[in-house]
């Protein structure tokens, strides 16, 4: 999570460098927050087309395609999980 985070921070800080510096505290907070969220539904539908592609494999290699993607939805729910207790992430809307 710290990762996602600091991926927007570091986004939002480019943004402010555009536009002269001009954010405020909350302005800079507020586009944290949407950025973080872009980057959170960027890594989701990313590991979605990961889950996609294994499924793809030739029928030898199925049994590992199912195992890969399982985990891969294994990991989803975690990090969706952690994300539903953090009270500045809504990934709706």
């Amino acid at each position: 999570m710290k990762s996602l985070r600091a991926i927007a921070e570091q986004a939002t800080g480019g943004i402010d460098k555009v536009l002269g510096g001009s954010l405020d505290k909350d302005q800079r907070h507020q586009i944290e927050q949407i950025v973080e969220k872009a980057v959170i539904k960027g890594l989701l539908e990313g590991q979605h087309r990961a889950v996609d592609a294994a499924l793809k494999c030739p029928e030898a290699d199925q049994d590992m395609a199912h195992k890969i993607a399982a985990e891969i939805r294994r990991n989803n729910d975690a990090l969706i999980a952690n994300l539903s207790s953090h009270p500045s992430v809504r990934l709706t809307a």
